[in-house]
């Protein structure tokens, strides 16, 4: 019931009004497949600054998170339990806090006046004579970004994987070690990789989703309106934002949120197919 209640009909719904002109006060009306095309034809924020925007932002955090929290887990897993059960909280705790908590705290670091910690540390090296307004440079927003991504990807696919490391049947790597497995590359990449594909299946789709869908750093970092601003850090779930709630054209927006949903299906399968038996 829940799975029908907040994942099955919302998803009908924005299909629906995907192909509709819709102002959230006038009845909905029927425009076809008008949105769609002028999404791929007539918006060229999305087609020239948004869709790149999300593509090198998700590529990169969806599976350098990925990666991160797989190599990470197995890692905190060689530890004893007292330290690794500190570090996990450490490594987790990012992903527990607000987007917009997560980038004040980046704000601060990369501050545009020698305050900020990153200018000050650049002009202590010498590798920089006056400091850099690092969020409303358009070369620096993107980067910044996928940093702040990375940092807070540690997220609910980091335990899983972490559990899957954990959950191990030791039985296994004794008869290994027989067999003539001696080190822990060996194991990692003979036994644990193939013993926990459920997890690295789950933690891929989780790093996918989280990717695709983030909008909230971008819009704090650089505090501007999509609507006005240089466009340089705004992602998918902005644009979306953007025309649902700014310009409250309903329909629009529904048909950009089935586009994003198309874009997290096709790179799951992808991920399914890869990591199935």
């Amino acid at each position: 019931m829940l799975f029908l209640t907040f994942i099955v009909i919302p998803v009908v719904l924005a299909i629906a009004l995907s192909f509709t002109n819709f102002n959230t006060i006038e009845k909905p009306s029927f425009v076809g497949f008008m949105n769609y095309i002028n999404l791929l034809t007539q918006d060229d924020v999305f087609m020239q600054k948004v869709l790149p925007n999300t593509f090198v932002y998700a590529l990169i955090v969806g599976p350098g998170g990925y990666v991160l929290g797989f190599l990470l887990a197995w890692t905190l897993a060689q530890l004893p339990k007292g330290p690794r059960t500190v570090l996990s909280l450490i490594f987790y705790l990012p992903s527990m806090t607000s987007g917009v908590a997560m980038t004040v705290v980046w704000r601060i670091l990369f501050s545009g006046n020698q305050s900020g910690y990153i200018n000050g540390l650049l002009m202590k090296l010498g590798l920089i004579n006056n400091p850099i307004v690092w969020t409303l440079d358009e070369r620096y927003i993107l980067p910044i970004m996928v940093l702040i991504g990375l940092w807070g990807s540690m997220g609910v696919g980091f335990l899983a994987m972490m559990a899957g490391v954990l959950g191990g049947d030791q039985e296994i790597y004794e008869a290994a070690a027989i067999d003539g497995v001696s080190n822990r590359v060996q194991e990692l990449i003979y036994i644990t990789i193939p013993s926990m594909k459920p997890q690295m299946l789950f933690g891929a789709v989780m790093a996918i989703v989280g990717a695709f869908s983030n909008g909230a750093i971008g819009q704090q970092l650089t505090g501007s309106n999509p609507v006005t601003g240089s466009y340089a850090g705004q992602l998918i779930a902005n644009h979306i934002d953007d025309y649902g709630f700014l310009r409250y054209e309903m329909g629009y927006a529904a048909a950009v949120s089935v586009v994003l949903l198309l874009m997290i299906y096709g790179f799951s399968y992808i991920f399914k197919k890869l990591l199935s038996d």
